[in-house]
């Protein structure tokens, strides 16, 4: 039976990738090697991760001035990462779910932070509106997607003071004005690849302008200096990273994906708006493309369990809402192909059917 794998991370990724990685981890372009053991300062890993770098760069159309960097510790260690290298004095902070506070947590053991707004009200159904921007931060961090929630911030915003982004699970799902942000990152292990490594967007000129010395790991230049090299990186999950942006190019780049992505949540959104059973829980105009949650509508709240049961004997894979909020909820990525949605929606429908 086909598996249509929904997992909000680590998630799904493009076959050819997989299969392409599988090869290489038995022998490396004919090298006799495997990708698993090769060295990080030898030619062959030098061109896998230079044209990581390049593919990336070239996908984003990003500026002169920014470097890409392949980094341990996933986004959690970015949550402390990013105020160490840039918090002087005072920092601003959107809070739109549960890694946004992570994130917001962190900074506040490096100086003065103020949250510019939050959707907590309506446990982060919402992405917040009409919010001003403090001009006298050292930057401003926001977390595009929320994965839990199923929000996004799918505006690259205007901000007076250095934008900072946390897009682990919507890179490269839409096209993405890099020039607005002071920095981006993220965890690979949604649209880019496996879990284990880190990818950071970082405008060269932030850097070096806090007071507090920064251990040598922490500091961003050590890696821009040393591309990524100063210690042995996740070498294997960078080689699948490769891969990945190969893929995405091959499809036609990012604005092709974002037509896919929008076709995918569409289809799906519609399935829950015209349902007698279920219904969404983010409010219309901040849904995500990428995680899509729903619950049982309250008359039918004790289906729940039989529901899922009955998808997992259709083969869908990772559907639960995450522990903290309970129900439903789709990951849609990049990878995830448009037919595994249709078959959601035929479940759903199958199931409401038998018990609406």
């Amino acid at each position: 039976m086909k598996k249509h794998n929904f997992n909000a991370g680590p998630s799904i990724l493009p076959r050819i990738a997989i299969e392409n990685t599988a090869k290489a981890i038995l022998d490396l372009n004919g090298t006799g090697l495997s990708v698993l053991e090769i060295s990080h300062r030898s030619k062959d890993f030098e061109a896998i991760i230079n044209e990581a770098v390049a593919l990336f760069k070239e996908l984003l159309n990003i500026p002169e001035g920014y470097h890409v960097l392949f980094l341990g510790g996933g986004a959690s260690l970015q949550f402390c990462m990013v105020p160490y290298n840039l918090l002087n004095k005072k920092a601003a902070y959107l809070e739109t779910g549960v890694w946004a506070k992570k994130a917001l947590k962190e900074a506040k053991l490096f100086g003065e932070v103020v949250t510019v707004a939050s959707s907590a009200d309506k446990n982060f159904s919402y992405i917040p509106k009409g919010f001003t921007i403090p001009a006298d931060v050292d930057y401003f961090h926001i977390t595009t997607n929320n994965t839990i929630y199923g929000t996004e911030i799918r505006e690259d915003l205007d901000s007076p003071v250095p934008l900072v982004a946390d897009m682990s699970s919507d890179i490269l799902s839409r096209p993405v004005d890099v020039s607005k942000y002071a920095l981006i990152y993220g965890g690979a292990q949604k649209n880019l690849g496996p879990a284990g490594v880190t990818f950071v967007i970082v405008r060269e000129d932030i850097l070096g302008k806090v007071d507090r010395p920064i251990p040598t790991m922490l500091d961003y230049r050590t890696h821009v200096k040393e591309n990524s090299l100063f210690n042995t990186p996740p070498v294997l999950p960078i080689y699948t990273v490769m891969e990945t942006l190969r893929w995405i190019k091959s499809l036609g780049g990012v604005a092709e994906i974002e037509k896919m992505n929008k076709e995918k949540a569409q289809l799906l959104y519609n399935a829950i708006d015209n349902s007698k059973m279920f219904v969404g829980t983010a409010e219309k105009d901040s849904r995500s493309l990428m995680n899509i949650c729903f619950v049982m509508k309250p008359e039918y709240a004790d289906k729940e369990e039989a529901f899922l049961e009955f998808a997992k004997k259709r083969g869908m894979v990772g559907i639960k809402g995450h522990r903290s909020v309970g129900g439903f909820r789709a990951s849609t990525y990049n990878a995830l192909p448009l037919e595994s949605v249709q078959a959601l929606v035929e479940c759903m429908h199958d199931f409401e059917k038998e018990n609406a």
